[in-house]
């Protein structure tokens, strides 16, 4: 029986680029994986736009984890893949993920970040290398999971920030995650805006924060 793949989007006001993401996922959809868009309120017409190009678009509360977990709830197939908006799969991606879960249970994508700033390539180096030696995967870099794994580890944590981490966690005490080397691409607005350096400070800070134990509620206020 083939295997077959249902890939969860969460959106929130992502008018802008959620025609171009959808579309870059058609081939996979003809190929009998599915696409479900999860929104948790867009005000704009993020919605309406997503409707044409994926084979659900479901309506949450707000919240990246709670959106993704109802995803998986009307997701019907077996392999699970957590794709933010802004993050564009390789090619053959299917084949990648079905081949990496003959061995391992889960896993991630190395990722590449959009930009040409020559220190997002160190950056992007660096969060690849991290991630496969200590077995912690983060959203941008597209996480897959065999369902029934999922449902084990009761899916991501309903908390602010931080649910990848904790998810990874939880994975993680069953199989160490299948690092694929061939890299989907995310955008790199966020470092552009904010600036590398400072963002890559950001980013290690509440990374340490939350390994210390604050509270998610607390990091979110200053990752906004």
């Amino acid at each position: 029986m083939k295997k077959l793949l249902s890939i969860i989007i969460p959106t929130l006001n992502e008018q802008t680029i959620i025609v171009e993401t959808l579309q870059t996922l058609q081939p996979l959809r003809e190929a009998g994986h599915e696409v479900i868009v999860v929104d948790g309120g867009s005000i704009d017409n993020t919605r309406t736009l997503a409707a044409p190009l994926a084979d659900s678009v479901l309506l949450s509360q707000s919240g990246r984890a709670r959106q993704m977990n109802m995803g998986a709830r009307f997701a019907h197939h077996d392999i699970l893949l957590f794709l933010h908006a802004d993050t564009r799969l390789p090619k053959q991606a299917d084949t990648l993920i079905i081949n990496s879960l003959s061995e391992r249970k889960w896993g991630r994508f190395n990722v590449r970040l959009s930009g040409r700033a020559w220190l997002l390539r160190v950056v992007e180096r660096f969060m690849n290398w991290r991630s496969c030696l200590i077995g912690i995967a983060t959203g941008d870099q597209a996480i897959f999971v065999q369902r029934h794994l999922y449902t084990q580890v009761q899916g991501f944590p309903n908390i602010p920030l931080m649910e990848d981490i904790a998810l990874s966690r939880q994975l993680k005490k069953f199989s160490r995650p299948s690092c694929i080397q061939t890299p989907v691409v995310t955008s790199s607005r966020r470092w552009e805006q904010n600036g590398i350096l400072g963002t890559i400070l950001l980013m290690w800070g509440l990374r340490l924060a939350y390994a210390i134990g604050v509270n998610p509620k607390t990091l979110k206020e200053f990752y906004d």
